[in-house]
């Protein structure tokens, strides 16, 4: 009897689609248990997304940018801010230049007195005289010489002895030690006068005075102490950058860059360098070896000009902006100006780029322990 009647109400509750609806229409618990409309749509834009990302993490291509912070310099040091100092001490008589002026190879820069005024006349009167000496001492050679020969003639025919002979021979290897004697004290003669005509100090190469040492015409000098810091012209410019060691084995030379300067006004879309606005191209010219201190590795890059493929973005006064014609000019970009270098690396998909720089190591302050390595 009880079965029957559970079998009753379990038929009689069941919730199949040809049970009439009548039946239904008074249970509230199915409404109530419902998941909500709101709820379903949430799940649904969920799990989209979550293909949707996953799809693009592994079919999206992504640049590899490693970026980093430098300056401006130049790849050869002779083209570097260089200082110009006294070859000679004495007394700062005059200058030709000041701050700020462009001068040409050879042109005057300051000209220095000795304190003795007779000390040139006097170089000049020893090297006279060491000059004379070594011309004796010469024609003392030759006539030793000469006097050799003819014993060692008499000698074969056995006119001579063995002694006149020895003597002979030992007496030119003499007057020749004397005649280079007398020639180094010529050389040595020639050389201070050279120094003592070197005091009209002179520009080595075109460029421009950057800065002149303090010192009136009264200033005593000495010898190899700075008179003015000179940087010369058409210097090949390069932008040193420090590279975080993440992304330093993937750096080598010939690697493409794009560079932003200081004051230029630029986007850079990492992973997509194509849609970058206001940067310059450049190219990886070298790779320091060891790193510094801190795990930064320097990089030199050096301007690229790809006139086949110029692009250039340009103000009104056809000022270049950006592109792959060159940098801007020197005037514009000088040297010691800050610089931020975008370089590129390798194309992956995007999900293993996260994935490299989720496993990148965190970062570690470790101070210079060494002088050169502060200065750097």
């Amino acid at each position: 009897m009880t079965r029957s009647r559970h079998a009753d109400i379990k038929t009689q509750f069941s919730f199949r689609d040809d049970y009439p609806a009548a039946l239904v229409t008074g249970l509230t618990s199915l409404s109530r248990v419902a998941v909500p409309r709101f709820l379903r749509l949430l799940a649904a834009l969920v799990a989209l997304t979550i293909i949707v990302t996953a799809a693009g993490l592994y079919f999206i291509p992504w640049v590899q940018t490693t970026s980093g912070l430098g300056r401006v310099t130049t790849l050869d040091p002779r083209d570097r801010l260089q200082e110009i100092s006294a070859t000679v001490g004495g007394r700062l008589a005059q200058w030709y230049v000041r701050d700020g002026d462009p001068v040409i190879a050879g042109a005057p820069i300051a000209r220095i007195e000795d304190i003795d005024q007779q000390l040139v006349d006097r170089l000049v009167a020893q090297r006279d005289a060491a000059q004379r000496k070594y011309e004796a001492a010469r024609d003392a050679v030759a006539t030793a010489e000469l006097d050799y020969q003819r014993k060692r003639a008499l000698f074969d025919e056995g006119l001579a002895s063995r002694l006149d002979f020895e003597q002979a021979r030992i007496r030119v290897q003499q007057l020749k030690v004397t005649e280079q004697e007398a020639a180094a004290a010529v050389n040595e003669a020639d050389v201070n006068l050279s120094r003592q005509g070197s005091q009209l100090v002179v520009a080595p190469r075109d460029g421009t005075i950057v800065q002149v040492a303090a010192g009136d015409t009264a200033t005593m000098i000495n010898a190899g102490q700075r008179l003015v810091s000179f940087l010369p012209a058409d210097a090949e410019r390069a932008v040193e950058v420090f590279i975080d060691g993440r992304d330093i084995g993937l750096v080598h030379p010939g690697r493409a860059v794009r560079l932003q300067f200081e004051g230029w006004p630029a986007f850079q879309f990492s992973g997509v360098p194509q849609y970058a606005i206001g940067t310059f191209s450049g190219t990886v010219a070298f790779v320091d070896p060891s790193a510094r201190a801190d795990g930064r590795f320097r990089v030199l890059v050096t301007e690229t000009a790809d006139r086949e493929t110029c692009n250039d973005q340009q103000l009104p006064n056809r000022l270049r902006i950006a592109g792959n014609c060159g940098w801007p000019p020197e005037s514009f970009i000088r040297l010691g100006a800050n610089a931020r270098a975008f370089i590129q690396l390798e194309t992956v998909p995007l999900g293993f780029e996260l994935w490299r720089r989720l496993n990148n190591f965190p970062p570690v302050n470790v101070p210079a322990t060494t002088t050169g390595e502060a200065s750097r």
